[in-house]
């Protein structure tokens, strides 16, 4: 009898931890561009316990998913739910980046530009941040007309650059003052003809 209480309170004080174990959905294609556009790509990965290591890994790996190669080389670059492992990190950084994603070619730039994980090359840092920003990626741009401000690069760029930054529609009210602030600057390094001309939509 008293076996039959002691294993009855087992299955009592058991089966609700068990319960609070469940399966993680591996996430779309849309909901890992959201989670990497509000930087929570590397956070929701631990809060989902590291359940979907090897379903990331697959995909970067083996179908080659730009933005799963982008997730998986940030998770081996941080040591995030897997061992760290830099050097195979920034391959499948670079393998995104090479399919054209704009997240991966942005967070090279950045990795360059300050010098993290890599030497500081700022020439380096432009040429990542270039195919980014005519891509449309906000971050990019604002990224490369710094960068331009600060010297690096090339005067060719400017208007393009300039342009680009100019007529995108921000998220929120301080994007929009940083640009600002930012096209004020390469605007001083640039005739004001072709300011104009940039300020136009084609």
């Amino acid at each position: 009898m008293l076996r039959s209480i002691s294993t009855i309170l087992v299955l009592i004080f058991t089966v609700p931890a068990f319960a609070q174990i469940q399966a993680v959905d591996i996430y779309s294609v849309k909901q890992l561009s959201q989670l990497i556009h509000q930087n929570r790509y590397l956070q929701q990965v631990k809060l989902d316990d590291c359940q979907l290591v090897e379903d990331i890994e697959a995909r970067a790996e083996v179908l080659k998913e730009p933005l799963y190669q982008f997730l998986w080389g940030e998770m081996l670059l941080t040591g995030t739910c897997v061992q760290q492992d830099s050097r195979r990190g920034m391959t499948q950084l670079t393998a995104s980046a090479n399919q054209g994603s704009n997240e991966a070619l942005f967070r090279l730039a950045r990795y360059y530009d300050e010098g993290e994980r890599v030497i500081e090359n700022n020439e380096t840092a432009v040429k990542y941040a270039l195919p980014a920003a005519s891509g449309g990626y906000i971050p990019a741009q604002m990224l490369l007309v710094k960068l331009l401000n600060e010297g690096y690069g090339s005067p060719f760029d400017y208007e393009h650059s300039y342009r680009l930054l100019y007529h995108n529609v921000f998220d929120n009210q301080a994007s929009k003052v940083k640009a600002e602030k930012l096209l004020k600057q390469l605007a001083t390094k640039m005739p004001a003809s072709i300011v104009k001309r940039a300020q136009k939509r084609r």
